[in-house]
């Protein structure tokens, strides 16, 4: 069986860290800092990382990237399509890659960045900045549309899909999705397990595929009430579904 835990980096990031404890072998996803991860196999004896799996480019994702790789040997897969430090392994959309064991899919999905990429194995999804619990990432160099057709893609894998992205950002995305649908009980419901869990200073991820159905305004932009809002936002009649997301994210941008 393979464990899934979360290290925290910097003010809000979580380094996923794949535990393979059959062979004492392990993987992490989009280390921004080596330190966590080293600590943690120095914590473990016996333990040794592997592979590393790097979503996208920016530095809060591959800055421990190097330094792991010249510490562990580990292999560095990553996008063909960014400039990855220390990456052997150039990965394309529906490429796969064994890590583990397990094989994961490779799924382009630009938007935050022109080349990220997401990593699914049936029930887990990895996948950067792309898609975040109750959000998805800023359009630092794709267009609305681009986003808009990663998401979907996304939302079309199976619904108990476990999404775990990068940053611990539920708590802010759900008041934004509380202003797109203040009469969303489902959101309501989330708002209030969400706050107890930050409280109690827990993480919120993952999330599932599910939950982002019902709670995410970016999966949600064919509902008619997320479109009014939409709409009355932007002062303009938005008449497709990537035209109400670009609404949205320009509206959550200045939330």
């Amino acid at each position: 069986m393979i464990q899934i835990s979360a290290l925290p980096a910097f003010t809000d990031n979580y380094i996923w860290l794949l535990q393979d404890h059959r062979s004492h072998r392990c993987a992490v996803v989009d280390p921004g800092d080596a330190a966590p991860v080293l600590a943690w196999l120095e914590q473990h004896p016996g333990w040794s990382l592997s592979d590393i799996l790097i979503t996208h480019h920016h530095h809060d994702h591959v800055g421990g990237v190097q330094q792991l790789k010249d510490t562990c040997h580990a292999t560095v897969h990553g996008p063909a399509n960014e400039k990855i430090p220390g990456r052997d392994n150039a990965l394309k959309d529906n490429d796969r890659v064994q890590v583990l064991g397990w094989e994961f899919d490779v799924l382009a999905v630009p938007g935050h960045t022109l080349g990220h990429i997401a990593y699914y194995h049936h029930g887990l999804l990895f996948c950067g900045d792309t898609l975040f619990a109750a959000g998805c990432g800023r359009l630092f160099e794709g267009t609305p549309e681009q986003m808009y057709t990663s998401l979907e893609r996304l939302a079309a894998l199976p619904e108990d899909t476990l999404v775990y992205c990068t940053h611990e950002y539920t708590q802010s995305n759900l008041r934004f999705a509380q202003a797109v649908e203040p009469g969303n009980r489902d959101i309501a419901e989330r708002v209030a397990k969400v706050s107890q869990l930050r409280a109690d200073s827990k993480m919120t991820l993952p999330s599932t595929l599910a939950l982002e159905k019902l709670t995410n305004p970016f999966l949600r932009t064919a509902e008619t009430s997320v479109k009014q809002k939409a709409d009355e936002w932007s002062d303009r009649d938005n008449r497709s579904a990537s035209a109400v997301f670009a609404s949205l994210r320009s509206w959550k941008d200045t939330f």
